[in-house]
């Protein structure tokens, strides 16, 4: 039911109902209530004292109203029915089976076509419908597909040392079910050229080169059990393909966390009870067992630990050998200057700064900052003298209206000794008065308060609302990165190799991963409801700045503005709030790194696209991209074949030079972008405010990530497939609604003829 708000009522901030207790001490500073179960969009118009609260159904609760939204806003009322997605659902049903093969992704990396009796058992269909039937035997064989989408690598296709191809490549881990991402490789392939597996459309990666191959070796697969093949390692990927029954594994050694060699040669006993166990970053572990008398495993295993750590022994990344060529350049598409130009800097408050033009004030701060304009450079250090790490207050996002900020920053360096600093408290006070329509502004304190005093005692802590005037600090109570690291792993081991189904659900809520999830989106929706409805200034901090910090000044400006719901607008984000602002993604990814016990890995980052996936299953029609983008980022996020993810800050990669010695994902995405365009995306939803249900009832395991290894948690049907047909479809539909109107304003104004002017008649003259 829709909701109309009372002339002048804010729209409450979702996940303070009454009935929410693990929500409520989050929003207890709120007077509103909502006694809907709905998320909240906010249009934001040109007059904010006439903007009103609409509310979205977003079809979580009937599936058989999906696509069906109601918008109440300002007493206009309408109601957009289901029957074109009744209708796609039928012609794609009819025209499913005949559908061509689905391209193949720079972001695969498996193929089988073996059937899986697992998953016959697990999945439930209709014998009397007609068209599951029909297609039975391709959803068994598409749901079989143990990893993904990339060909396997036949040894014959490697059998020079040294590979030397212009094609392109298959990389890491991507959904199986959902191959969208669509590589240039989709193409005939030339007899000539090395493939990853004879006849498959994967191609060997420019600079790829093979280390070692071995026979008869076995597969130990979890679901569809032992496969006997060949094991080839090159200095990219590891490889493993099967003739009989026909399979392939390809795994990018940049998932690779740790190699464990399984049994000794005097010790096994048994079949399969000698080889090696690979545990992956990306919640899946892998098996081989070698032949004793082969001696393969050794050279298997050097191979290995000396391409998979190239950090470790001292050897480049795979990405500075990968020179693919894309029709788009991804490292031109975010530049500082323009984005903040788009926000409407400089104003008369706030200027833009090249003062860590050399990284010499703050190393993991970007070169261009937006700071008060009252601020001069000699104040600005001084600042940072007294934040962590040089972090000092940056502003992130701009309100186009109110002006009400989002700033970003880390701890003051307090002390025990309650140290004070007289710039930075002038700086806190000078971003609040950048903000004419509010005396006050929150200090949004990501850690849990007990930390913070925790924290006093290493020269940190938190800021003294005694001596910030006019400033409130509230804590968030987010937990640190190995609180993260350990509920991740937990989760692994509910969702691999094997899912209790008897206890799944009490075992997810044991791995504390779906309320860490709700812990950061609630905090973002504090932020976004004090920026929209507040018109108050936010500056968001938690230890170093570059942690939650970045999840919540990312999520909050993703709830904020529409642009950054757009394929373009992800990028620019992930660009300016993660890469720029120095999240260290080398230690916390621990790329090329062997060091697996590492204390500084942490999954910081798959959190935050987790919480993007949560806000877009809540607002399907907001987004302009799919779950497949998102699956892409986090497969390359480990792969080390794009250079985007490398490196701590922005001034090691500059001082990498990456962006000319390698490609950027962007170009791969930029130049496909149609592979993950949302077919449901309304662009009237870029101008809103979405706030999303935050309470732990609304949040979701996001199976298609996390259990996507296993075939009995997959979908019968491609969704890709289905996604490809409903846009197709709505661009015929636009395409048909342009030409209607294009006839109709012709009927309306018609054109005087072009041609000249018949002539006049004569009249006869009288005799």
């Amino acid at each position: 039911m829709s909701i109309r708000p009372n002339p002048g009522e804010r729209p409450a901030l979702v996940g303070s109902e009454s009935s929410n207790s693990d929500t409520s001490s989050h929003h207890s500073d709120h007077n509103t209530s909502s006694s809907s179960s709905s998320p909240v969009v906010s249009p934001r118009r040109t007059s904010p004292q006439h903007r009103h609260a609409v509310r979205v159904h977003s079809n979580m609760s009937s599936p058989q109203k999906r696509g069906s939204v109601t918008v109440t806003s300002g007493g206009t009322h309408s109601e957009e029915s289901s029957s074109l997605n009744s209708k796609l659902g039928r012609e794609s049903a009819g025209s499913h089976s005949g559908s061509p093969p689905s391209a193949k992704s720079v972001g695969s990396s498996s193929t089988t076509t073996t059937s899986d009796p697992h998953h016959l058992q697990r999945h439930h269909y209709h014998p009397q419908q007609q068209h599951q039937q029909q297609n039975l035997s391709s959803v068994l064989a598409g749901a079989a597909k143990l990893n993904l989408r990339d060909s396997t690598l036949s040894p014959s296709a490697l059998t020079s040392p040294a590979v030397s191809s212009s094609t392109p490549c298959s990389s890491s881990a991507s959904v199986p079910h959902q191959p969208s991402a669509r590589s240039p490789s989709d193409r005939p392939l030339p007899q000539d050229e090395p493939t990853l597996c004879p006849g498959t459309w994967s191609l060997v990666c420019p600079g790829e080169v093979k280390q070692e191959s071995a026979r008869d070796v076995t597969y130990l697969c979890p679901y569809t059990g032992p496969k006997k093949g060949v094991l080839t390692v090159t200095n990219y990927r590891l490889h493993f393909c099967s003739t009989e029954p026909e399979f392939g594994l390809s795994v990018p050694l940049g998932v690779v966390s740790r190699i464990e060699k399984v049994g000794g040669a005097t010790t096994s006993r048994g079949e399969n009870s000698y080889g090696i166990e690979i545990f992956c970053k990306d919640v899946r572990n892998l098996r081989f067992a070698h032949k004793q008398e082969n001696h393969s495993r050794r050279l298997i295993t050097e191979k290995l630990q000396l391409f998979a750590f190239p950090s470790s022994n001292e050897l480049p990344f795979f990405a500075f050998k990968y020179q693919e060529q894309f029709p788009e350049n991804g490292w031109s598409v975010y530049e500082p200057i323009a984005e903040l130009k788009r926000q409407g800097l400089p104003t008369e408050s706030w200027r833009i700064s090249r003062i860590n033009e050399k990284y010499e004030v703050c190393e993991t701060y970007p070169a261009v900052w937006a700071v008060p304009a009252a601020m001069t450079d000699t104040k600005l250090k001084t600042v940072a003298a007294f934040r962590s790490r040089g972090r000092l207050p940056v502003l992130s996002w701009l309100h186009p209206e109110s002006q009400a900020s989002i700033t970003r920053c880390a701890q003051p360096l307090v002390g025990v000794a309650a140290k004070r600093s007289k710039d930075d408290e002038d700086y806190v006070q000078q971003i609040m008065d950048a903000n004419a329509q509010s005396h006050k502004i929150y200090i949004m304190d990501a850690r849990p308060n007990v930390n913070a005093m925790a924290n006093k005692a290493k020269g940190g802590g938190c800021e003294s609302e005694e001596n910030y005037k006019n400033a409130e600090v509230q804590f968030l109570d987010i937990a640190n990165i190995h609180v993260m690291r350990e509920s991740l792993r937990k989760l692994q081991e509910v969702c691999y190799p094997t899912i209790d189904n008897a206890h799944w659900l009490s075992n997810i809520e044991n791995t504390r991963w779906l309320e860490h999830v709700r812990c950061v989106l609630s905090g973002a929706a504090r932020i976004t409801d004090k920026i929209e409805n507040h018109k108050t200034s936010v500056i968001v901090h938690c230890s170093d700045g570059w942690d939650r910090t970045s999840q919540l000044t990312s999520l909050s400006m993703l709830m904020l503005d529409g642009y950054y719901r757009t394929i373009k607008g992800l990028v620019v984000l992930i660009e300016k709030e993660w890469l720029s602002f120095g999240h260290k993604f080398a230690q916390r990814v621990g790329h090329g790194d062997d060091r697996h016990q590492d204390s500084d890995r942490s999954p910081t980052f798959v959190q935050f696209i987790d919480c993007v996936w949560q806000v877009m299953r809540q607002f399907p029609h907001a987004f302009q991209y799919t779950q497949d983008l998102l699956l892409l980022i986090l497969d390359h996020l480990y792969s080390c074949l794009f250079g985007t993810f490398l490196y701590n800050s922005e001034h090691e990669r500059v001082d990498a030079d990456v962006k000319t010695r390698t490609v950027s994902l962007w170009s791969l995405v930029l130049s496909h972008m149609q592979d993950y365009q949302n077919p449901l995306y309304n662009p009237a939803t870029h101008h809103h405010v979405i706030l999303p249900l935050t309470s732990i009832r609304h949040i979701r395991l996001w199976d298609t990530y996390y259990c996507r290894w296993n075939p009995a948690m997959r979908n019968q049907e491609a969704v890709h497939q289905r996604y490809r047909e409903l846009q197709h479809l709505k661009e015929q539909l636009d395409q048909r609604v342009a030409e209607l109107r294009s006839n109709l304003a012709a009927r309306h104004h018609p054109q005087p003829p072009s041609g000249p002017a018949p002539p006049a008649p004569t009249t006869p003259t009288a005799v």
